[in-house]
């Protein structure tokens, strides 16, 4: 394959590429070690696609380069983090690493490699989206819940001690509202939870009426009413009910299947409401944490602040992490959304303060 005519800027830049694509393919092929089955083969291809991406760019540069450059540092820690943390903490940042293609506005790509970084966004996001659905009932409320922890312990003990009232009452306060929210959200979680799992089992098809398909007329097929009224269309009904019938006279139980298991998406009501009392607490002790060592005044309130706000923006960083959105936009987003709560209830209890003073 000959090179078109290139600069010598269009030549680092197709190393840069080459230099991305081995390390990319480098992060698939070792979460593809950790992996077995289907999972395993999906990455297998992903590491192949981009090894074809990496002869492209090969090819161009005639060789290899005389200097290779280094991988980007979001595909070096992709790479750092394969061998070291759960694959759906990598795969979420390969999603949104596959999401920004540089060979959009490359025009020494090819279009099949324009459309190559599409489909793998798309892969990467099934893949993620598997251990995002069994996280995601637990960790919704072990994330809601450290939020509410720091938000709500903040604006509580910020808005006692703004009153002007002495430390040991707003430390008082602070316990009381740890307390108090960490076994309401515990409790509100479980009923949650419990309410949701409830609910699906009465949606979900029923076996109750499996046992007397042998004996149905197969002319008046009343199980094709079964199924449209699950949203079939009526030809459809019709033949799967036919095939259903079939199979019970031959013995076969009826397969149900489903695209998604929603009772591993809503998650265990105990597991959740765990979570959410633990992790209420642990953000809720945060905000205390200044009055507890003694501090008082103005240095405890900006103490305070400092503590709630590392921590805001490391469940923001991490919900945007897993989410495959930016952390930076999450974590920003947790740390205004907290400190405009703080900042009301603090002026209030500067309000209140000089009322009753």
């Amino acid at each position: 394959m000959s090179a078109p005519a290139a600069t010598s800027a269009d030549r680092r830049r197709w190393a840069q590429y080459l230099a991305d694509e081995r390390a990319e393919a480098n992060v698939y092929r070792r979460l593809a070690a950790t992996k077995e089955g289907e999972t395993r083969a999906i990455l297998e291809q992903l590491a192949l696609a981009e090894g074809r991406h990496e002869a492209h760019w090969l090819a161009l540069l005639g060789g290899e380069p005389p200097r290779m450059p280094r991988a980007s540092l979001r595909t070096r820690m992709l790479g750092w983090m394969a061998g070291r943390f759960g694959t759906i903490f990598v795969l979420a940042l390969a999603q949104q690493a596959e999401a920004r293609s540089p060979y959009d506005a490359e025009r020494f790509a090819t279009p099949a490699m324009r459309a190559d970084e599409k489909v793998h966004h798309e892969v990467v996001r099934g893949l993620a989206a598997r251990g995002r659905r069994r996280l995601s009932g637990t960790f919704r409320a072990a994330v809601f819940g450290a939020n509410d922890g720091l938000v709500s312990n903040l604006a509580l003990v910020l808005g006692i001690g703004a009153t002007g009232v002495a430390p040991q009452v707003v430390l008082f306060s602070g316990v009381a509202g740890l307390l108090a929210g960490a076994l309401s959200m515990g409790a509100g979680e479980f009923v949650s939870v419990r309410s949701q799992r409830e609910l699906l089992d009465a949606t979900e098809p029923g076996t109750y009426g499996d046992g007397a398909l042998p004996d149905l007329d197969i002319d008046s097929n009343e199980l094709a009413l079964v199924y449209r009224a699950r949203g079939m269309a009526e030809e459809e009904a019709g033949a799967r009910a036919r095939k259903a019938i079939a199979e019970a006279h031959a013995g076969r139980v009826p397969v149900r299947t489903g695209a998604i298991d929603l009772h591993e998406v809503v998650g265990g009501a105990w597991r959740a409401a765990g979570s959410s009392f633990l992790f209420f607490a642990s953000g809720a002790v945060i905000p205390v944490l200044p009055w507890l060592l003694g501090l008082t005044g103005a240095t405890a309130v900006i103490v305070a602040l400092i503590l709630v706000g590392i921590a805001l923006l490391a469940t923001g960083a991490t919900v945007g992490l897993l989410s495959g959105a930016s952390p930076l936009k999450r974590a920003l987003r947790q740390l205004a959304i907290g400190y405009g709560a703080a900042a009301v209830t603090y002026v209030l209890g500067l309000a209140f303060g000089v009322t009753l003073g």
